[in-house]
């Protein structure tokens, strides 16, 4: 996939912020806000791949009640960071 770097940060924003729960909405908008900008290739790679978990997952992973995956454990303490302010 060819996309412009451009649309992509505006694809992936928008799904952060149009998630299954209203909690990660929250959560996954403002991470995005704050970071996607940041990001070189790889770690939008990453990201586009962790928003394709279940939001109950994420929700779980995020808040500490559950272990995330070694392939997103970096991520998902960077997210927990930003969402609660840690």
């Amino acid at each position: 996939m060819n996309e412009p770097r451009e649309h992509r940060l505006k694809r992936l924003s928008m799904r952060s912020m149009r998630r299954g729960i209203k909690e990660m909405d929250i959560i996954l908008s403002r991470y995005a806000e704050q970071r996607l900008e940041g990001f070189d290739d790889a770690m939008l790679d990453r990201y586009d791949t962790l928003l394709s978990e279940n939001d109950q997952d994420l929700y779980q992973w995020v808040s500490g009640q559950k272990p995330a995956p070694d392939s997103l454990r970096d991520m998902i303490a960077d997210i927990s960071e930003v969402a609660f302010q840690r």
